[in-house]
């Protein structure tokens, strides 16, 4: 496994982040510009450079990141790396991650990110990247459980299918490559320090692993995802790493 570090959240350089594992390569660059997507994209086309090169090599990259949005990049990765065709995707987050700029109450890009690589506005990120959509019936969501009345309401019309960790095994995980994201808010707010949207009644951080190992074991997974949204120095990072099984 190649464990590549992102230091961003969106488009703000966080050097300093917190993450479980030492990285073997760490991505930046300088993002100009007045538009956000704009600002990234350079960033996105390494980071989907570095997965495709790892995937094609046989290698599982885990990129560790301060938000979910990187997950663009890691997807269009193992698409390159699989023939145009996207990988399944199994996203652990105490959010939905299914937001829209027409619906969002606060603007916030991260709570997007799911519903991006559904398909919403492709003229954002994934036409840079060619990225395909990943059909909704090859989607699942893990304890997804902050969610906003307009998430609630695609969830439900949607295929995307919805768990609990608990409930996560090898027939609950979608065919073919697999990208596993996780967002380590999926973690109970009570018992993970120093998170920026914590989240109250989800899992402990053994659980997560527990449900992460079963993903694993399937044998399926091309490429990682760590969201490590949390505030630096609280211990979150060294609270999780005991935990993952990575």
């Amino acid at each position: 496994m190649t464990r590549i570090l992102v230091p961003y959240h969106l488009d703000e350089h966080r050097p300093g982040l917190d993450v479980p594992y030492e990285a073997d390569a760490t991505l930046t660059r300088e993002l100009a510009g007045d538009d956000v997507w704009g600002r990234l994209a350079g960033l996105y086309a390494d980071v989907a450079d570095a997965v495709a090169a790892d995937v094609r090599g046989g290698q599982v990259p885990l990129v560790m990141s301060g938000d979910c949005m990187v997950s663009q990049a890691v997807v269009a990765g193992v698409q390159r790396a699989h023939d145009g065709v996207p990988p399944s995707i199994v996203w652990f987050d105490a959010h939905g991650d299914v937001q829209t700029l027409e619906t969002t109450a606060s603007g916030y890009l991260g709570g997007m990110p799911l519903r991006m690589l559904a398909g919403y506005r492709p003229d954002l990120v994934a036409d840079g990247l060619e990225l395909a959509p990943v059909p909704e019936d090859r989607i699942v969501l893990v304890d997804g459980r902050d969610l906003d009345p307009p998430e609630r309401d695609y969830l439900a019309a949607s295929e995307i299918r919805q768990v609990f960790a608990a409930e996560l095994d090898a027939g609950t995980v979608p065919p073919g490559p697999v990208y596993l994201h996780v967002d380590l808010d999926v973690v109970d707010g009570a018992l993970l320090p120093g998170l920026l949207f914590p989240v109250a009644g989800g899992p402990s951080a053994d659980e997560v692993g527990q449900a992460v190992r079963r993903v694993l074991d399937t044998g399926r997974v091309a490429a990682v995802g760590l969201g490590c949204t949390w505030h630096d120095g609280h211990g979150a990072a060294e609270r999780v790493r005991a935990a993952l099984p990575f």
